[in-house]
């Protein structure tokens, strides 16, 4: 059995996709505790995926089993806080766009296993009994020499009355969608060539537990070389951490979160993937529950710009604590 926490996690990225050997691999925020192993080892050390195309699940749940779902999310006070250190550095010009998160307490009936596998996502990941992840964001997507992004930014309540047409003409969202869509293009430049915006601002649809949501996303390509096989992990090394998670400019933006945020996100807003030999797969670890020794932890936040509200942003961080369930 590999080792599960890889040091030089590119490195051994490198080789196996020179080789064409599958692997999974999951990539926290900050890039400490990489880990990459054989696809076939995933199971045996307690990761299980669910994606598009891949997933090792062993098992089902009961899917009758009522949900008990509850949120204690930070006082608006202390998020202000955070908010105000936040939209100085906007104001004095250190960043256009900062993605701003919280940890929340819940109270759940269902265990981490049972999330996993009842939450309808197209990402999702449970690892061992520490986290579950079921995001509706992709990160990159290779074929065929092809590398594409999903840049998601912009979420409202699909119930609120015109929501398509208001998501779609707030002035906020759309800055921090182009701010966005702007720095992923940027950061696919540094890897690929022929750089371009496939679709801008399209809506998705997600359903939770309580509500239905829309989500703004775009695509953005490129192309890569020939032997891209054989540099996978220096790609990704290169585009991280996701920009749509961050901010821009991205180094002082990454400053200001480690400034503002009153926790260390861990796994949160990091990275899994597949490869399977000849393409990959990748989402970002957003929609994330964490088990401690005292609780589970609901980590979520959104992206703040000159034009935020601060109640609006508070009112997003509560509104994206939820599991799609239902």
């Amino acid at each position: 059995m590999e080792n599960l926490y890889a040091d030089n996690f590119a490195e051994r990225m490198n080789q196996w996709g020179k080789e064409g050997k599958p692997f999974i691999f999951i990539i926290d925020y900050e890039m400490n505790s990489p880990i990459v192993i054989p696809l076939q080892e995933a199971a045996q050390n307690g990761i299980f995926y669910n994606f598009e195309n891949y997933n090792n699940t062993d098992s089902q749940v009961n899917e009758n089993k009522e949900f008990v779902f509850k949120k204690f999310p930070v006082s608006y006070l202390l998020f202000k806080k955070s908010f105000d250190q936040v939209l100085n550095e906007i104001k004095l010009g250190n960043s256009f766009l900062t993605n701003l998160t919280f940890p929340t307490p819940i109270k759940t009936n269902l265990t981490l296993k049972e999330i996993f596998y009842r939450s309808e996502a197209p990402f999702k990941l449970l690892f061992k009994n520490s986290f579950v992840v079921f995001s509706p964001e992709p990160f990159v997507n290779i074929n065929n020499q092809k590398i594409s992004s999903y840049p998601m930014k912009g979420t409202i309540d699909a119930s609120i009355q015109d929501a398509e047409i208001k998501i779609l003409n707030d002035i906020k969202e759309t800055a921090e969608h182009h701010t966005i869509v702007d720095m992923i293009r940027n950061d696919l430049s540094r890897v690929a060539t022929n750089v371009k915006v496939e679709k801008f601002r399209f809506l998705n649809t997600v359903k939770t537990h309580d509500k239905t949501l829309l989500q703004v996303s775009s695509e953005v390509s490129g192309e890569l070389p020939n032997d891209y096989c054989s540099h996978l992990g220096d790609i990704l090394t290169e585009i991280l951490p996701a920009g749509s998670i961050c901010g821009a400019p991205k180094r002082k933006t990454l400053e200001i979160i480690s400034n503002s945020e009153i926790y260390k996100r861990g796994y949160y807003t990091g990275v899994f993937g597949i490869f399977d030999g000849v393409n990959l797969q990748s989402a970002v670890m957003i929609r994330f529950i964490e088990k401690t020794d005292r609780e589970y932890l609901f980590k979520s936040g959104g992206g703040i710009t000159f034009f935020s509200d601060p109640q609006k942003e508070y009112q997003e961080l509560i509104d994206k604590v939820y599991v799609p369930i239902h």
